[in-house]
């Protein structure tokens, strides 16, 4: 347990540090050992963990989707907007997020690497958009695989601008206009009306996440300590009273 624990640590700090040469240098100037040196492990220990380059970087596009969805929702279309607007908000400040966007729109890994993000992000989306469909919450001419893959191709240009002209400083109020130009060709004025669309909406659904994530990791924590109590008890009363070292002489 202990050696699988230490294994996928080790993973995961390779998979951090890749995607930071990825994300600075993107796919085709990237290279192992630049990989080796910002993971402070050895060249030996990446390729245990990853055969190639190009494993790699399908690891660190896999890897955003490891992430808890966002919290659901009595509003299927809310929960499409969250999605966005969270991963808006991990853009900057999330190393797997941020490179998987860079290699997603890298010509030079689509041609090497034959794999992409969006269609990961168009699939979820999707999913999103025919759920609210059933709940009666789409116009009658939305069709959710439309939608999801214009959403997620208009995401991406918008990102572009915003890493340009700021270096992504606006890329929440940018996707922010964006969805308020989107929603009201896809939401029934009741929904429309409802969502929350503001910038600072990301930042305060991953807040939500983490708050959740934090208290469940402390309830495992005294689960286990508990257990742990218990069988010391349970350790104490079979060993008797010679166990606990008492004169019966």
């Amino acid at each position: 347990m202990v050696r699988q624990e230490r294994a996928l640590r080790t993973r995961r700090l390779i998979l951090e540090a890749a995607a930071s040469v990825f994300d600075e240098f993107g796919y085709e100037r990237a290279t192992i050992g630049e990989v080796v040196a910002r993971a402070g492990v050895t060249r030996g220990a990446v390729y245990f963990h990853f055969a190639s380059k190009r494993e790699l970087a399908q690891g660190v596009i896999e890897g955003q989707f490891e992430a808890e969805a966002v919290p659901e929702r009595s509003c299927k279309l809310q929960e499409f907007v969250d999605t966005g607007m969270v991963v808006t908000h991990l853009v900057p400040i999330d190393p797997l997020v941020s490179a998987a966007v860079r290699l997603s729109v890298d010509q030079g890994a689509d041609k090497q690497m034959g794999i992409d993000a969006a269609p990961g992000w168009i699939s979820r989306l999707e999913r999103l958009l025919v759920d609210a469909g059933e709940r009666g919450e789409l116009l009658p001419h939305v069709v959710p695989a439309d939608t999801a893959g214009l959403m997620t191709a208009s995401w991406v240009g918008v990102q572009l601008q915003s890493q340009r002209f700021t270096g992504r400083a606006d890329l929440a109020v940018r996707v922010s206009t964006l969805y308020r130009h989107l929603m009201p060709s896809v939401a029934v004025p009741g929904v429309l009306a409802n969502l929350d669309l503001a910038p600072d909406r990301g930042a305060r659904v991953y807040a939500e996440m983490t708050a959740t994530r934090e208290a469940a990791a402390r309830e495992v924590a005294a689960r286990e300590v508990a257990a742990r109590e218990v069988a010391a008890r349970e350790v104490g009363e079979a060993a008797g009273p010679e166990g606990s070292g008492a004169d019966v002489g």
